[in-house]
């Protein structure tokens, strides 16, 4: 099948706002918002491309850019291959030099917009933070309450809640007290556990272990996309993967791309295996095995969201 190569742009300024163009129209998917860029030219390298769009759609210098996701879709008329970058950093007053509307958006009001299908996993991605972290099996909960403090004072927006050896009960007590946490630092907190017990205590939605993840058939009740809630899940294959998007699950984790401690018999993916599975995933999926920050700027030039982590994000026990 032959793709059309576009390049578009997540565009962020420095108050965190993600700037929209809309389509006029006459065009294709006309009448709906998009990230703004363009075709690639034959033999032009992409990062050219969305340089020489956004200064001629834009009217801006691209001073850093880097890789954010990369998107196949077809339409009835016409495939595509979205090629995703995130840009932090640009020269100019960003404008429509082509007399077409553009507004910057809070990444929160981006799924109220109307986008082309293909835009969809875009606008998750725009959404997601660079890290994810899965916290350590908690031993006493006022300490693990601590270290979650530590860590979203560090900057940690993404959180799943992770105790396998815990009751129901005292889980879903710890999961109250870790959302309380979240929403005081405009964090997301995501319950390893069933989507039921996730709505129940009002986190911002699950992670689907492997197995929750096979057992669906569909996206569950309550996490319908108009529900605001994510649905997350833990994947290790290309079968997991593939029906991980089968159901509609919003993101993903990877595992593991490096050797871990607390899996020493699993052999790892690596980040070259990393990327030729993501290749036809159309959502975000993060990095998972022992994974740490100095791995960011690797994964992202594989292809993926960010880095999950335990270890590497988790603060030390005082």
């Amino acid at each position: 099948m032959r793709y059309i190569h576009v390049v578009a742009a997540v565009i962020v300024n420095p108050a965190g706002e993600v700037l929209l163009a809309l389509r006029p129209k006459d065009k294709h998917q006309g009448g709906l918002w998009e990230f703004p860029g363009g075709k690639v030219e034959p033999g032009e390298a992409a990062l050219a491309a969305l340089k020489r769009e956004l200064y001629e759609e834009l009217g801006i210098n691209v001073t850093q850019a880097r890789p954010l996701i990369q998107v196949r879709h077809c339409y009835p008329d016409k495939s595509v291959m979205l090629d995703v970058w995130r840009v932090d950093r640009f020269e100019g007053d960003a404008h429509g030099r082509e007399g077409q509307v553009v507004e910057w958006v809070v990444p929160e009001q981006l799924p109220l917009r109307p986008f082309p299908a293909a835009n969809q996993p875009i606008v998750t991605a725009a959404r997601l933070p660079e890290c994810y972290l899965i916290t350590p099996e908690p031993t006493q909960q006022d300490q693990f309450l601590q270290q979650l403090t530590e860590a979203l004072e560090a900057g940690i927006r993404l959180v799943q809640l992770r105790a396998k050896g815990w009751a129901e009960h005292d889980y879903r007590s710890l999961a109250v007290a870790a959302q309380a946490l979240c929403q005081r630092y405009k964090a997301r907190l995501l319950l390893n556990a069933t989507p039921q017990c996730a709505i129940e205590v009002g986190a911002a939605g699950v992670h689907l272990s492997s197995q929750r993840l096979l057992a669906l058939q569909a996206r569950p009740s309550g996490y319908e996309p108009s529900s605001g809630r994510w649905l997350a899940a833990s994947c290790h294959n290309a079968a997991e993967l593939q029906h991980a998007v089968q159901i509609g699950v919003d993101f993903v984790v990877l595992s593991p791309v490096k050797p871990t401690r607390s899996h020493p018999g699993v052999a790892a993916l690596g980040l070259a295996q990393m990327q030729v599975l993501m290749a036809d995933v159309p959502i975000p999926v993060y990095a998972l095995g022992g994974m740490g920050r100095d791995d960011l700027e690797t994964v992202f030039s594989h292809g993926g969201q960010g880095i999950a982590a335990i270890r590497g994000l988790w603060p030390a026990a005082h």
